[in-house]
């Protein structure tokens, strides 16, 4: 019964994730990171180009673009971070890295 009692409670903590739970994430974290350097949104905002009022959507509603992302990222030391991204292939299954393989140098997807 024990065994089954820290079963469940590790499923207890456990949901999928979603995009906004990541957006939240990221958004805490980031707002750690600047607090961390003791840095104002203010602050960032100049360092970034990024306007306060997009900053304060972020931290509070994980809500941003892509191009604001990049300028926070890169106002708080984390060019490489958002540069390696989607640098490295991803996979699975055996069959996955198989047919990230055979597609390579490919230059663009075909239906199959």
């Amino acid at each position: 019964m024990e065994d089954n009692n820290n079963i469940l409670s590790l499923l207890e903590g456990y949901t999928l994730d979603n995009a906004d739970d990541i957006a939240q994430g990221i958004a805490a974290d980031f707002r750690k990171r600047r607090i961390e350097k003791n840095l104002t949104r203010d602050q960032v905002a100049e360092k970034s180009g990024v306007a306060v009022s997009n900053i304060v959507r972020f931290e509070q509603k994980g809500l941003i673009s892509l191009k604001n992302l990049i300028g926070l990222a890169m106002a708080l030391g984390y060019t490489a971070e958002m540069k390696g991204i989607f640098a490295q292939p991803k996979y699975n299954t055996m069959e996955e890295l198989q047919q990230i393989r055979k597609n390579m140098n490919k230059k663009k997807a075909h239906k199959v």
